[in-house]
């Protein structure tokens, strides 16, 4: 899998676990969908991904966006 799906599906794996949190313990894991959300906002137009960069040390192959 190349780096570009493991991001999204990190992100999206994220923001499920946040809207099962909130729904569960407190709505103030809703912070945390909103962090993830604004990191994907910010990739898009910077390139700039941590876990991109993390993913590339660890060896997983380039995709397309990083």
């Amino acid at each position: 899998m190349s780096i570009d799906r493991i991001v999204m599906a990190f992100a999206g794996a994220m923001i499920l676990a946040s809207l099962a949190l909130s729904f569960i313990l407190s709505p103030w894991w809703l912070l945390l969908a909103g962090f993830v959300g604004l990191n994907l906002f910010q990739a898009a137009f910077t390139g700039f991904c941590p876990l991109a960069l993390a993913l590339k040390k660890l060896g997983a192959k380039s995709g397309a966006a990083f």
